[in-house]
């Protein structure tokens, strides 16, 4: 999710390319918000988009939709390299990470989002559940919230400047 964020924060332009494959379990959709309050200057960021995300953090694709239908970007990582497709043409990363630092200019925990859509912490880093049971977990800096998760709704918050919220809400 926070990658799409980080692919729709680099795009303006729109562009077609073909769906990606389908998979079975490893599937996750939706719609996704970011929203980066302003910080040292920059200006506050929101971006929004639907998104269909297959695979997890070492192999996968993900594609970006306007609101308007029009597939913004598509991106397919594997433990080699990260390919990210735009109007702008296509551009190479060695991994999700530096796709993130460069496209956003933000550290965020990509390799933990793939569980977190999921509805559960990161197996790579300590986490701490909230205080009222089922309402989420606290990891790498971030407040990951459950509440409404049976709506389809995975809100994850890092406090840390520059803010950042990521709002999820997964297709049935």
């Amino acid at each position: 999710m926070v990658a799409a964020w980080a692919v729709c924060a680099a795009l303006a332009g729109c562009s077609t390319f073909n769906p990606p494959v389908q998979g079975p379990d490893d599937t996750l959709s939706g719609r996704l918000s970011v929203q980066v309050d302003a910080h040292n200057g920059a200006p506050a960021r929101n971006v929004s988009a639907a998104f269909d995300l297959r695979g997890g953090p070492e192999r996968g694709e993900m594609q970006l939709t306007s609101p308007l239908g029009t597939v913004m970007a598509q991106a397919r990582w594997s433990p080699t390299d990260v390919v990210l497709k735009s109007s702008d043409g296509e551009k190479r990363f060695r991994d999700l990470p530096a796709l993130a630092d460069e496209v956003l200019g933000e550290p965020l925990p990509l390799g933990a989002l793939f569980d977190w859509l999921r509805g559960k912490p990161w197996a790579g880093a300590p986490s701490s559940p909230l205080p009222a049971p089922g309402a989420g977990f606290e990891q790498l800096g971030w407040t990951v919230a459950l509440e409404r998760r049976s709506e389809g709704w995975i809100v994850a918050h890092r406090s840390a400047p520059p803010a950042v919220t990521v709002r999820a809400k997964l297709a049935p």
